[in-house]
């Protein structure tokens, strides 16, 4: 395999991974083009290299700006902007989790609050407040993880991640 098929390779991998994280393929080819990268690209290169359009690609890196995962950098006399991708795997990681927890795990613990208060002595309503309960028990650990971990350095992640699975 040559270098141009190693990267067109990743590129729909990361795609494909991109869909697991839960933002767009086109989101996480980009990312993946830009953490691959020895230098910045223009948003005009993104779009050569991935045959996306110019509204794709300014959508998709903006957001990827708004993730933390993808940065400005100025170059003098320049009037394009061009991107560089965070490439320490550890903050990339970090701010993955930081996101998802943010636009998913939040918002369903507040909603599970709002649930544990519903009222009624009969049977369906007890098992359906004891269910919710139990979510929102697990929620509110995973949630508490998820914190840990965020401010954890990659050496306590590593070496805690090799000890479980030893």
């Amino acid at each position: 395999m040559n270098l141009t098929e190693g990267k067109e390779k990743f590129l729909q991998s990361w795609g494909a991974l991109g869909s697991s994280w839960g933002v767009n393929r086109t989101m996480a080819q980009i990312h993946a083009l830009l953490m691959i990268s020895p230098h910045a690209l223009s948003a005009d290169d993104v779009m050569e290299e991935l045959k996306i359009s110019r509204g794709n690609a300014n959508m998709n890196i903006r957001a990827l700006i708004d993730w933390g995962l993808v940065f400005k950098e100025l170059r003098a006399g320049e009037r394009k902007e061009f991107f560089v991708a965070e490439k320490d795997m550890w903050k990339v990681v970090k701010n993955i989790i930081i996101q998802r927890k943010k636009r998913e795990l939040e918002p369903m613990i507040k909603v599970l609050d709002e649930l544990s208060s519903v009222e009624g002595d009969d049977a369906e309503t007890e098992e359906f407040v004891k269910t919710i309960k139990d979510i929102k028990l697990f929620s509110s650990k995973a949630d508490s993880t998820l914190d840990t971990l965020i401010k954890a350095d990659s050496n306590w992640f590593v070496g805690t991640f090799m000890k479980m699975i030893k």
